[in-house]
């Protein structure tokens, strides 16, 4: 080393002993430390000399881009020990497997909508996938159809990723939360539905109407009152009002839920556009309460809601 830097005129020894060794003074070997820690920072060689003996030197952009480089760095060693960890946790069996799951995680971060969405469905039918790849993948997609296969993915992996996901409900990315409600919703296990019940509390309003949603298919009559307030507001009012015609099923609730339709149908008490929306929501209600209603409904004063209200006791007379 000490050659090294000789040949390079970054330390000359100042002398050389009787036997020919070089012989350094006590400026020369604080030199030598001088560079050792412009090294460790990671400058060159070139760039230790000119920090050094050029008086104009102005070390500030040399250490910005040192830094740049370094999180450049240890960003790509990052992904590689994520990767290393995935393949381990697929357990494979010999390297073909090893090279299937390598093949599949970069396909799942391709340009590439149609690679991703593949590499989504093929996570099941051959080598799996990691589920904490799948996560991550579907936390992150914005393609619709390739975020439909990961949450289809994920949902034939059961409960594995559920933790992950819980995490994702409470991310600070709005975008990030709707898609784990979304992906729990596709989970049908018990441990699932609890954290649907978990994403009802939460402050984020879509988690919480993506929650009613789900809950509402699984039979959760907490979810009725959300449910309603999205068919008046207009926020995914079709499958909020197919989730009430679920509840509804229970003869226990139809009634209960017709009422509280009949409730919001009040005049004056919400916009025309939604008084429709409502009364359309009662058509698959069953009951006496929401058929008394739609009669009562044929004669109102709106003639949009009456025409409506007319034509759904017609449906239901005919069935």
């Amino acid at each position: 080393m000490l050659r090294h830097y000789d040949s390079l005129g970054l330390v000359r020894p100042t002398g050389r002993s009787d036997a020919g060794y070089r012989e350094y003074s006590s400026e020369d070997i604080r030199r030598i430390f001088h560079i050792e820690s412009l090294r460790s920072l990671g400058l060159s060689l070139r760039e230790v000399g000119r920090a050094l003996d050029d008086p104009d030197f102005t070390p500030s952009e040399l250490v910005d881009d040192l830094t740049r480089q370094t999180r450049e760095r240890i960003a790509a060693e990052t992904e590689l020990l994520t990767r290393l960890r995935r393949v381990g946790a697929a357990e494979p069996a010999g390297w073909e497997d090893v090279l299937q799951i390598v093949a599949l995680l970069q396909a799942l971060g391709s340009k590439s909508a149609g690679k991703r969405q593949r590499a989504a469905l093929s996570s099941v039918e051959e080598v799996a996938v990691p589920v904490e790849a799948l996560v991550e993948a579907a936390l992150s997609e914005t393609d619709p159809n390739v975020a439909g296969a990961l949450r289809w993915a994920l949902a034939q992996s059961g409960d594995e990723g559920l933790a992950l996901l819980a995490e994702g409900l409470g991310s600070p990315v709005a975008e990030v939360r709707k898609r784990a409600v979304q992906s729990v919703a596709e989970i049908p296990s018990g441990a699932a539905t609890a954290l649907l019940q978990d994403a009802f509390t939460n402050p984020d309003i879509v988690v919480r109407r993506y929650a009613a949603l789900a809950l509402g298919a699984r039979g959760v009559a907490d979810a009725v009152p959300t449910l309603i307030d999205m068919v008046v507001e207009g926020t995914n009012d079709v499958d909020a009002a197919d989730a009430l015609s679920a509840l509804s099923s229970r003869p226990a609730l139809a009634d209960q839920i017709a009422a509280r339709l009949v409730d919001r149908l009040a005049p004056g008490t919400v916009e025309p556009s939604a008084r429709r929306r409502l009364t359309q929501a009662l058509a698959d209600i069953p009951g006496t309460t929401a058929s008394q209603a739609l009669a009562d409904l044929s004669h109102d004063e709106d003639r949009a809601v009456a025409l409506t209200a007319a034509y759904i006791l017609g449906i239901r007379d005919a069935r």
